[in-house]
């Protein structure tokens, strides 16, 4: 099983339109959260349709998982703490959303909400210790903070990651937790995009603008790990112990060289040459 990794898109329409190319590639989509933007011009319930109708689109080519981030929160419960209401909408599309675990191909999927109060962590408590009791031997969560003290939360100057999921992650010890929201962890000196805690891999994609959006995918029967930015593509060995820094790739599988093919729609309609993705160099 083959898994591509995206967060913090934060309404780029243009990686949305990366992603819909990309994504019949892969056994399953994961978006880790903050497909909206709280700082754009762009009304937050014109970005919330629009992002429905990507998702939508998405889920008839592959699976999908997404849970909500910081920015996709719209509404505030009855007991006062901000709650993403509209992504339990795209769960009628047959997307895995905000407290849903799931099994694909012997991996359990556990899809953790953002909290922003006491009832909504109550709530992800319960959740892991239910889905503990269904865990299959790959156990990966989808949680849009990174652990705290993690290179994945660094900040450059102080980390921003999740204290109470440092232990969760020590209680329970997942397979994965896929995360995003610290945008520069991975392109900052002392910070990265991979991580270990105890026996588990900690991932945040990082966000870079423009097209391609910054993804990892999870070649789960290789037991590898691909870190793609601009100009630059990382791998990792999920058998091995932890090792800095990531290698490079030498020797792309063809689903990559085919990723660094999809052309910019931009530059389809001009004279120029399609320009693709820009990774190993292509």
């Amino acid at each position: 099983m083959r898994c591509l990794v995206v967060a913090d898109l934060h309404y780029s329409l243009p990686q949305f339109d990366w992603l819909l190319a990309a994504a019949p590639e892969f056994d399953v989509v994961i978006f880790a959260g903050d497909a909206l933007d709280i700082g754009s011009l762009v009304d937050f319930r014109a970005q919330i349709l629009v992002v429905k109708k990507y998702l939508s689109l998405l889920s008839g080519m592959t699976r999908v998982i997404f849970c909500s981030g910081n920015h996709d929160l719209d509404e505030r419960s009855a007991e006062g703490e901000k709650i993403a209401r509209w992504i339990g909408d795209v769960r009628e599309l047959g997307i895995a959303c905000d407290g849903d675990s799931l099994t694909i191909g012997g991996t359990h999927f556990t899809v953790c909400p953002w909290w922003d109060g006491p009832l909504v962590k109550g709530r992800i408590e319960s959740q892991l210790r239910d889905a503990a009791l269904e865990r299959a031997q790959r156990w990966i969560w989808v949680h849009h903070a990174p652990p705290a003290n993690s290179p994945t939360s660094w900040g450059g100057k102080r980390f921003f990651g999740d204290v109470e999921l440092v232990q969760w992650i020590t209680q329970y010890q997942p397979s994965m937790v896929i995360s995003g929201h610290v945008h520069q962890s991975p392109f900052i000196p002392d910070g990265s995009w991979f991580d270990r805690l105890g026996t588990t891999w900690v991932f945040n994609t990082g966000l870079q603008h423009g097209r391609p959006p910054v993804c990892i995918v999870l070649d789960l029967a290789e037991g590898t790990a691909f870190w793609l930015a601009a100009g630059e593509a990382q791998h990792i060995d999920l058998r091995a112990p932890l090792l800095r820094p990531a290698a490079g790739i030498e020797n792309p599988p063809a689903w990559l060289t085919s990723l660094g093919g999809i052309a910019d729609p931009l530059f389809l309609s001009s004279a120029s040459p399609p320009r693709s993705a820009g990774w190993l160099g292509k």
